[in-house]
């Protein structure tokens, strides 16, 4: 990860806690997708029960079975977990000194997310 964001320019997709610190010290701008949860619960179970009943290639040959998508450790029960904590906590992230430099966008909404695109 460090030699990827030493390059001058760089995009990560995710938050992944053990990064963080690394990844937005050398960031400029995050885009915080912040949707509400019935959008991101709902769209969650549709992409994971579509996986499931197509058997759709996800990554190194990887398919989602049912096991897995109802599972201990499927996305939706991720979501379930972490939704509220992570919605509390990014707020107080981006209010640390060592974080002040960023530009936050904040995209609430799947439509605000479209003008934001089509706006760049």
């Amino acid at each position: 990860m460090q030699e990827a964001v030493s390059c001058d320019r760089w995009v990560v997709d995710g938050n992944y806690s053990q990064v963080r610190d690394l990844v937005w010290r050398q960031a400029d701008t995050l885009v915080w997708v912040d949707y509400s949860f019935p959008v991101v619960f709902s769209q969650v179970v549709r992409r994971t029960l579509w996986r499931a009943m197509s058997q759709q290639e996800l990554w190194n040959s990887n398919r989602e079975s049912w096991s897995i998508a109802f599972g201990r450790d499927s996305m939706i029960f991720w979501v379930l977990r972490t939704y509220w904590k992570r919605r509390q906590e990014y707020p107080v992230l981006f209010q640390q000194p060592e974080y002040a430099h960023l530009k936050i966008v904040r995209l609430s909404s799947p439509k605000a997310s479209r003008q934001w695109l089509e706006a760049l």
